[in-house]
């Protein structure tokens, strides 16, 4: 007997609804892709490709601490990327307005739009901003000229982006006390239960932890100080590192009237009057008198020297001199003006 057509829309209703609960089970078969793809395809799939992106869509990194300039490193970088095109991508991670965020590669980009070019190689990868710190610190602090505030911001950056990640840091940058007891691993990667954070980094480094800690106490001077230790202030002044630090630990107005006395006097302080300074301010007796009443002493080492603003001969130079440049050439120059005119005075 024929079934009748109820019975037949209920067997194929039945039939319909037990492969759909089907394609719902996980059964560990391999997927219509996988079976018609090669284990190279694969791999492939799964793997990061360099692809080409418009330089206008890539960002730099917040916050990012190392200064891109055109430099005399800069203008070889140039001339590399010019005779030899960018050898290695960049790295961006995908941002959700559509554009990019630069983790590795700000001075590459910096030589590509020197160049005039439009676009670069990168590779994109998802990450967190934990995971974009560290990457971004890892692939600049290796780099042989890196000023002494960028170390120190480099620093704190990881230790931070470290302890989001759950790591137990033990660095005081502040003199006050601070720990976190979650431990984990210092890279992006498997985590670790036994070392700590400090030590990872201090190993990476090759440093000590105190080392890191002074590094990182460079990030509390003004902007002025910051370029008087790292060699780039407009007049050329420099400050030693010890002494750097020591005045990390004046407040800010004090650190103005410091920088201030600094220039004014063509001067910087010695460690022992930067510790003065540094034990006056916490005590709250430091005054901007006897500050300038200390730069005003000339140091046996310190004796009044020539100054001028270097924006007044920037114009006499090709842009990609450095300050050492600048001045072995006035020194050549001079030079050979000194002889000139020795010889029309024995005339």
């Amino acid at each position: 007997m024929e079934p009748s057509n109820n019975e037949k829309y209920d067997t194929t209703h039945s039939i319909l609804k037990e492969v759909a609960h089907l394609a719902k089970l996980d059964l560990g078969l391999p997927s219509y892709d996988s079976l018609f793809s090669t284990e190279e395809e694969r791999q492939d799939a799964n793997s990061e490709k360099v692809t080409t992106i418009p330089i206008e869509k890539i960002t730099d990194f917040k916050e990012h601490p190392f200064h891109v300039t055109m430099d005399e490193d800069m203008a070889k970088l140039i001339d590399s990327i010019k005779e030899n095109d960018m050898l290695m991508p960049a790295l961006v991670r995908p941002k959700k307005d559509g554009t990019y965020e630069m983790i590795s590669g700000h001075r590459r980009k910096f030589a590509l739009s020197q160049l005039g070019r439009k676009e670069m190689n990168v590779i994109i990868r998802d990450l967190d901003d934990d995971q974009a710190t560290i990457l971004m610190v890892d692939s600049n602090i290796q780099r042989e000229n890196i000023y002494p505030s960028e170390r120190g911001f480099a620093y704190k950056m990881r230790l931070e982006a470290m302890k989001h990640q759950g790591k137990r840091v033990d660095i005081d940058t502040t003199d006050i006390p601070i720990e976190y007891d979650k431990p984990t691993s210092a890279q992006v990667g498997p985590k670790s239960t036994s070392t700590r954070t400090n030590e990872i980094l201090a190993d990476q480094l090759g440093i000590s932890k105190n080392q890191i800690k002074r590094f990182i106490r460079l990030t509390y001077l003004i902007e002025p100080l910051q370029e008087m230790v790292d060699g780039r202030h407009e007049n050329e002044i420099k400050i030693a590192f010890n002494p750097a630090v020591e005045l990390s630990y004046l407040t800010e107005s004090e650190q103005y009237d410091l920088a201030n006395a600094i220039v004014e006097n063509q001067r910087t302080p010695s460690l022992a009057q930067c510790q003065e300074f540094k034990r006056l301010s916490h005590d709250g007796e430091l005054t901007t008198e006897f500050i300038e009443d200390t730069l005003s002493e000339e140091k046996p080492n310190q004796r009044e020297k020539l100054s001028f603003q270097m924006k007044e001969i920037d114009k006499y130079f090709p842009k990609d001199f450095t300050p050492g440049k600048k001045k072995d050439l006035m020194i050549h120059l001079l030079e050979n003006w000194a002889k000139k005119r020795s010889r029309e005075q024995e005339r």
